[in-house]
């Protein structure tokens, strides 16, 4: 039974996630700080479930109004960190967004030396449906790479890899392009571990110069330029909460 049919209430994570806060990550971890009370009584445990919203306090005050759902879409530049802070003071993708407001989450993360796509939002729950595997959305990007895979090589990347202990899944690999030493290669993932592009290519000998995400599941970089952010029509985030059967989002 997923979280938002259950009869006891929420999951104090979520709901504070939901209503614009923070991450539910960083809410659990505001919880475990003691900063979350309800009824009066500071609440320890991420997992208990809450109907009465109106009673939890954050740091003595009440939740604000929960945000109507919101979706953007930005093309992160290389040299972007996709943080809200940076201890060696690179610029960061929340700096480059500041005007979407305090609360903007991003969904899943694209490295410092990648660029291309970012689906952002304003509510946790929305961000962390779009990441999980198993609502099966895919992540397609371009990908330079310096050596040329074989043949057998990009069979195997489409079978899944067993890297150092960790298993990859099978990723879709099609080459759109081939020189003598490099290659441009369109790669599609469903799980998007992290830098899994670059360790799989790394592994058959090659080395990623540039990588660029183009799509998120129905989501395209389209005509958009580095560093340039459009919001998603509400309509179609509409559609989208429908399709994946999370109209309590709306």
């Amino acid at each position: 039974m997923s979280d938002h049919l259950h009869p006891e209430g929420d999951k104090i994570a979520k709901i504070i996630a939901s209503h614009g806060l923070c991450s539910r990550r960083e809410a659990e971890r505001w919880i475990d700080a003691g900063r979350i009370t309800y009824l009066g009584t500071p609440l320890l445990d991420c997992a208990q479930r809450i109907k009465d919203v109106e009673s939890i306090r954050v740091d003595g005050k009440p939740l604000p109004t929960k945000p109507k759902l919101s979706l953007w879409l930005y093309y992160k530049p290389k040299g972007v960190i996709t943080s809200h802070k940076d201890p060696q003071g690179r610029p960061t993708l929340f700096d480059q967004v500041r005007h979407l407001g305090d609360h903007v989450i991003s969904v899943g993360r694209l490295d410092y030396n990648s660029e291309g796509l970012i689906v952002l939002t304003n509510q946790g729950p929305m961000a962390r449906l779009l990441e999980l595997p198993a609502t099966g959305i895919k992540r397609t990007y371009r990908v330079r790479v310096f050596g040329v895979l074989s043949p057998d090589d990009i069979a195997a990347i489409k079978d899944g890899v067993l890297i150092d202990g960790v298993q990859y899944q099978g990723a879709d690999v099609v080459v759109e392009r081939e020189e003598k030493s490099y290659q441009w290669l369109r790669m599609t993932l469903i799980e998007g571990k992290n830098r899994e592009i670059r360790r799989l290519i790394e592994h058959f000998g090659g080395q990623v110069t540039r990588l660029i995400r183009t799509h998120y599941g129905p989501f395209s970089l389209g005509t958009l330029e580095p560093d340039q952010c459009v919001a998603v029509d509400p309509a179609f985030v509409e559609r989208l909460c429908r399709e994946l059967h999370a109209d309590e989002l709306l």
